[in-house]
């Protein structure tokens, strides 16, 4: 495919949501404040990239980085495509940080409950650092899966400084999921340096897996033919 017949824009949040839900397996855009930045070939839009503050505010600390300056991959979402997702990937990161200079790293997980191993993260020389603990979701009488963060024993939880109605660990059947592998993308020469040493061997494929790897989440939010405003 020619290069010129690749394009990569902002885009609103509805085809955003667009996207994720038709060519996505989680079906929902991340909770929080996200940019969604839009994929095009030869004029047809294809899908979606999104970077979000993340599920958890701490998401950061490991790496001795503030909120204002971490952020995490959330979603790649796309349709048949003749690019490579490593080439979609690295001109999605270059806009990101013209978009939000004062951003010094990227996070993101790989989930091998999903069949996801990291693959684009691979192409694009992320460093591995190691996974997550194992954890566990609430399956509902509807078959919602619910995260371990969207539960609690009273059905009520303060997520991102608001109280939502979330579910009770009675109300649906247990379910322990396996630690996701977690990617490491820094935006400049110190924090390269800093979270090099953290680097040990990628994981391999997963057999029947897929190249594409993401996290969780949803999201309210706006953007459009201009910038989505700055993550920070």
């Amino acid at each position: 495919m020619n290069k010129s017949d690749l394009k990569l824009d902002w885009c609103s949040y509805q085809a955003a949501k667009y996207a994720v839900e038709k060519w996505h397996y989680s079906q929902s855009v991340p909770a929080g404040k996200s940019v969604h930045i839009g994929v095009w070939e030869k004029g047809c839009f294809i899908g979606t990239v999104l970077f979000s503050r993340g599920a958890s505010n701490a998401i950061g600390k490991p790496y001795r980085v503030n909120q204002s300056e971490v952020v995490e991959l959330t979603r790649v979402a796309l349709t048949k495509h003749g690019s490579a997702v490593s080439r979609i990937l690295t001109i999605a990161i270059r806009m990101l940080g013209k978009q939000s200079p004062a951003l010094r790293l990227i996070v993101s997980y790989a989930d091998p409950e999903h069949g996801h191993h990291g693959g684009i993260y691979q192409a694009t020389n992320w460093v591995y650092a190691g996974r997550t603990s194992p954890d566990y979701v609430i399956i509902d009488k509807d078959g919602k899966r619910w995260h371990s963060r969207m539960v609690s024993k009273n059905g009520i939880k303060k997520c991102f400084g608001k109280y939502k109605t979330v579910i009770k660990p009675s109300d649906g059947k247990r379910v322990n999921i396996p630690g996701k592998y977690r990617y490491l993308y820094p935006l400049d020469d110190e924090m390269r340096k800093q979270i090099e040493p953290l680097r040990k061997p990628y994981p391999k494929r997963i057999s029947g897996g897929s190249n594409l790897s993401d996290a969780p989440g949803d999201h309210p939010g706006e953007g459009g033919s201009i910038p989505t405003p700055p993550l920070q």
